[in-house]
């Protein structure tokens, strides 16, 4: 392809696959940190469930056990939370990443339909060329001359 052929917009395209692959990255990180959170507040519901009060407890003793309680539920609803929101968060980056996939296809779709494009002008160049060449070697004389300069 020659250079005044190239696709004008080869830089757009470069620029929307380096946000695709940056998406990509967030996205992948986004989950994991979901994943996470879930992992943790799962992890915090297991404490407060398997969380016993003792039989025998003194009035200081079982007002602590209750304060301890309490504040082990106050995580899990902490950490259901902050994993229902990373999960959110998680939804919306990998929304941006599908939008920065779809706006890098139609690009790429552009740029295949240039590159057609560029290949049928060539082609149908190189036809133009060989129909001249073939038509002008078989040009019938008419004076019986070939090629001199007449007034």
């Amino acid at each position: 392809m020659s250079r005044s052929s190239s696709f004008r917009l080869q830089s757009v395209l470069e620029l929307r696959r380096a946000q695709e692959r940056a998406a990509g990255v967030a996205a992948a990180e986004a989950a994991r940190a979901a994943a996470r959170h879930e992992q943790q507040a799962a992890d915090v519901a297991r404490a407060l469930g398997t969380a016993a009060v003792p039989q025998h407890l003194d009035g200081a003793a079982f007002v602590a056990t209750m304060v301890g309680l309490s504040a082990l539920a106050a995580d899990e609803v902490g950490a259901r939370a902050t994993a229902r929101a990373t999960a959110e968060q998680a939804a919306a980056v990998r929304a941006a990443w599908t939008s920065a996939a779809q706006a890098t296809k139609a690009l790429e779709r552009l740029a295949e339909r240039h590159r057609l494009a560029t290949v049928r002008a060539e082609l149908a160049a190189e036809e133009r060329a060989v129909d001249d060449i073939v038509t002008g070697r078989y040009r019938p004389r008419t004076d019986g001359e070939e090629g001199t300069w007449r007034d």
